[in-house]
């Protein structure tokens, strides 16, 4: 599996949908379980059935709910907001947009402070807990409910700084399907237990007093800070330096928003 970021894949002057590029020749992501023969057999709990985004009669609706604006080609297949990703077919749920949630958890503060993170079980590297919203399901409830599911630990009670909504450099996007992600930040006094499980090997506290202090802790550890959630981080280093910082500095609402 391939975890590079599309800024690494393809040239950013070609990055462009309206951008000609006759020889694009885009590699397929998709796995073995979710090829049409496979498909016509299961359906896995966690993907829509269609083979192809020809067999999706709901685009207007999707287009409609998303939380980045995308278009259709002349096929009617979905297109990435940000332009081509050097992959096609699909790795995740839905073709198009599928939405997730980051729960960003922080514990304590100044030198002591301490962010949750999980060894991801499909790619083995350290990332925020999270994952997709369920149908019917708002990202509020997913946030709660992903890091209760990959860490034990409930914080359905408190009410989280939402940092903002991102389109996510995920290693399982495609040209025709990607990750759009919203990420939040939870304040804690002191770290709690957390134990890894469902699609979490281990849940484990980092030193979080800068992004270096960070990766150096995991690299010293023989392990890898998942590079598309890092820009989610740096944000969250930023609002919490505005939240250690006097009245008189940046407001916090200004930082939030956009992508890192």
């Amino acid at each position: 599996m391939s975890t590079t970021p599309i800024s690494k894949v393809i040239p950013a002057e070609l990055r462009s949908w309206s951008v000609p590029w006759p020889e694009y020749a885009p590699a397929d992501v998709t796995p073995p379980e979710l090829l049409p023969a496979a498909l016509a057999q299961e359906v896995p709990t966690w993907a829509e059935g269609a083979a192809t985004p020809a067999d999706v009669h709901d685009w207007p609706q999707r287009q409609a709910d998303a939380l980045f604006p995308f278009e259709l080609d002349g096929r009617g297949w979905p297109l990435h907001p940000l332009g081509r990703t050097g992959r096609t077919g699909r790795n995740l749920g839905k073709w198009g947009e599928n939405s997730a949630a980051d729960p960003i958890v922080v514990a304590g503060a100044g030198a002591d402070r301490r962010l949750l993170l999980i060894t991801r079980s499909d790619i083995e590297q350290e990332a925020i807990p999270g994952g997709m919203v369920d149908a019917g399901e708002t990202a509020p409830d997913a946030l709660w409910r992903e890091l209760l599911e990959e860490t034990g630990v409930d914080l359905r009670k408190q009410t989280p700084v939402i940092l903002g909504r991102d389109i996510v450099d995920d290693w399982r996007q495609s040209d025709h399907a990607w990750v759009a992600s919203t990420s939040a930040l939870y304040l804690l006094p002191a770290t709690v237990t957390a134990v890894g499980d469902d699609d979490a090997l281990e849940a484990t506290w980092w030193p979080f007093g800068s992004l270096d202090q960070l990766e150096t802790a995991i690299a010293g550890a023989g392990r890898t800070l998942y590079a598309a959630h890092r820009p989610l981080l740096r944000r969250a280093l930023r609002v919490l330096a505005a939240l250690d910082a006097p009245a008189t500095s940046t407001p916090v609402t200004s930082l939030l928003g956009g992508a890192a």
